[in-house]
């Protein structure tokens, strides 16, 4: 679907390296600033225990699971917004992405510097925020300007849209990003085409030293208590060993080092779906004996929308939808016996696709 989310951070924080866990690439992780100066675009594997599931049961010829798109952008130092170190690049490139992966220092070694002298991953977030918050008031100051021009014409809806946009400015010289601002469903389209960098949904991950990742320290206990009502999800996860762990060649040597750490998956595993949920999206399911494939939808689409996702014909001749619900598939063992079960349900053109659905199309073009 050709969404991506951003890997972003102070120098030497860890974002390389998180980025080669996830993704097994072999992007420059080096211990010095700007070690990553051209983003680095790597495509991810969702994992999902459902797929696995289903192909344990239709043992079909191949399995296909979906995907995310992850990009490592290079570190942002103070006065980014007026174009120090990195910082147009850097801004240009998270203006491209849909949703923001923040991460944090929570570990101390004298081996590897820190961009400001010491780790406070508070100043370290708020560094971040107020170099985004400041473009974004240079983008509402100029969109303000252009709005007020054709305020000029008197129409009343262009007034409102001023008023409304000075609201929005205010709140975020007042150091707040845009996502926290309540935004009425009449200025949505309005606050939709500003493509402000602080409305991007974002994900923090602390990354900490191995013996912090279950119960944190007192880095990611600060850290937790200064993003208190922001409603953001927090995942804590050693970089380092994660980057280790997707260098072993066996999924035996892998858990064998997973279960030592006193975790039961890969932190990455957990970094990736909350990314994949950061998007909004949801996934259904196709299965027969060719394949078992999962596919990537956004949250909410209707069952025409979610079968042009496979073809657009699919979308086009969109007849019905013939739906099993995950739990019945896997409960009954088979497609045939869910439908003698009386389990298959047949959903026209209205029907919300489901988290989960396993689902056949009907079309004809």
């Amino acid at each position: 679907m050709g969404l991506q989310c951003g890997i972003v951070g102070l120098p030497n924080v860890g974002k390389s390296t998180l980025f080669n866990a996830l993704t097994s690439a072999k992007a420059l992780a080096a211990n010095y600033p700007f070690a990553t100066k051209e983003p680095n675009l790597g495509v991810i594997v969702v994992p999902d225990p459902r797929l696995d599931a289903l192909a344990e049961l239709v043992q079909p010829q191949r399995i296909l699971p979906t995907s995310v798109e992850i990009l490592d952008i290079a570190g942002l130092i103070k006065g980014a917004s007026k174009g120090e170190g990195l910082g147009n690049q850097f801004l240009a490139n998270i203006r491209e992405v849909d949703a923001i992966i923040h991460v944090v220092r929570c570990f101390e070694d004298d081996n590897v510097v820190h961009v400001d002298g010491s780790v406070d991953p508070v100043r370290d977030k708020e560094i971040i925020d107020l170099e985004l918050i400041f473009k974004d008031i240079e983008t509402m100051e100029k969109r303000i300007d252009k709005l007020k021009k054709q305020a000029k014409s008197g129409q009343k809806d262009d007034q409102a849209n001023v008023e409304w946009a000075e609201k929005l400015l205010k709140h975020l010289e007042s150091e707040k990003p845009a996502r926290s601002f309540a935004v009425d469903e009449h200025f949505a389209e309005l606050f939709n085409d500003l493509y402000l960098l602080t409305s991007k949904p974002i994900l923090y991950v602390c990354n900490v030293d191995e013996n912090s990742v279950l119960d944190g320290n007192p880095f990611t206990k600060r850290f937790l208590e200064a993003i208190q009502g922001e409603g953001a999800e927090t995942i804590l996860i050693c970089a380092g060993s994660e980057a280790e762990i997707a260098e072993l060649e066996s999924k035996e040597e892998r858990m064998e080092f997973i279960e030592a750490m006193g975790l039961q998956e890969p932190g990455v595993n957990r970094v990736i779906r909350a990314a994949y949920k950061l998007l909004d999206l949801s996934t259904y399911f196709t299965a027969g004996v060719k394949e078992v494939r999962a596919w990537t939808i956004h949250r909410g689409w209707k069952a025409p929308q979610a079968a042009g996702v496979i073809h657009t014909d699919f979308e086009k001749g969109f007849i019905r939808a013939e739906v099993i619900k995950y739990k019945d598939f896997i409960h009954y063992g088979s497609e045939a016996a869910v439908k003698e079960a009386g389990k298959m349900n047949v959903e026209g053109k209205d029907y919300t696709v489901e988290d989960g659905d396993v689902m056949h199309f009907r079309f004809n073009v």
